[in-house]
């Protein structure tokens, strides 16, 4: 090789050095999630802090949106990609409306093991039992599903509208007739479009959220930490937040799917949802 030749060969390479250095690091994807800042969301803050989602080089842009509704209106008009938590009777009834709006990829196991929604009386009310609560005044967590389940309780111990004015509660028990069931009340849920026009994306989604999910069910209690500055979670409680089972879709076994179609169909009986669905339409395996 001659001199020039080889003088212009390291001229080339130090040129193409520095104009790698220079070039920017490649944008991340962002995904656009509509968040309702409660502990069922704890994958979401957990993805965050813990750099799940950076390793999938995904920037999440958080839209905070209180209760199921709010959210499911923003799946709709494409305002948002992604649910952190989505009750599921309310994201199968915007199936309804438009099938694929909320496809799961990742549900909210409750039983008498996890339990979340809770029945809690102020201090100095008369109420040990469900049955006490006859001519109670009760709040409800906002949005149809919430108010159907905690009527559902409610009547299972022989109270009916008019014994009360409209949180521990046992879904399992009460709706699937099983204390051992997994009641699959919320999840993780991505739109059709997002999964449609930005496949990979939506599957690194996926992969972080997954990561998230292992975290939680390994580490519950480390998990924990994150409700502190996320959520309306007081440090002296934070350590007694019931904490409910996170599964991917993925992972779902065939009882599991059984119980979550049990869950819907009673939803339907009881008139909360106008016609039956399909839940294996909208699980979103990865």
């Amino acid at each position: 090789m001659s001199r020039y030749a080889s003088t212009l060969r390291h001229v080339m390479s130090a040129l193409a050095a520095i104009a790698t250095l220079a070039a920017p690091a490649s944008a991340q994807d962002k995904v656009k999630v509509g968040v309702f800042p409660v502990s069922s969301s704890l994958p979401y803050f957990v993805a965050v802090e813990r750099g799940f989602f950076k390793e999938q080089n995904v920037e999440p842009e958080m839209v905070r949106l209180i209760g199921g509704p709010p959210n499911v209106a923003a799946m709709i008009t494409n305002q948002i990609d992604a649910s952190a938590v989505l009750v599921t009777i309310e994201g199968m009834n915007a199936n309804i409306k438009k099938p694929g709006v909320a496809m799961y990829i990742s549900v909210n196991s409750q039983n008498k093991i996890y339990q979340m929604e809770q029945f809690v009386v102020r201090k100095g009310f008369p109420a040990t039992s469900l049955k006490d609560l006859k001519g109670a005044r009760i709040m409800s967590a906002p949005g149809p599903a919430n108010v159907t389940m905690a009527k559902a309780a409610l009547a299972a111990v022989g109270l009916k509208d008019g014994d009360y004015t409209i949180d521990q509660l046992d879904i399992a028990h009460y709706v699937l007739g099983d204390p051992d069931a997994n009641a699959f009340v919320g999840g993780c849920a991505l739109t059709s479009d997002f999964i449609k026009s930005r496949p990979d994306v939506a599957k690194r989604f996926a992969a972080a959220w997954g990561r998230a999910v292992e975290f939680i069910n390994s580490n519950p209690q480390e998990a924990r930490k994150h409700l502190l500055k996320n959520t309306f979670t007081p440090d002296d409680v934070v350590d007694t937040v019931p904490m409910i089972r996170y599964f991917m879709t993925k992972d779902l076994t065939a009882k599991d799917k059984a119980d979550y179609q049990k869950f819907i169909d009673f939803s339907v009986q009881t008139g909360t949802l106008s016609e039956k669905v399909d839940v294996s339409k909208y699980l979103q395996a990865f």
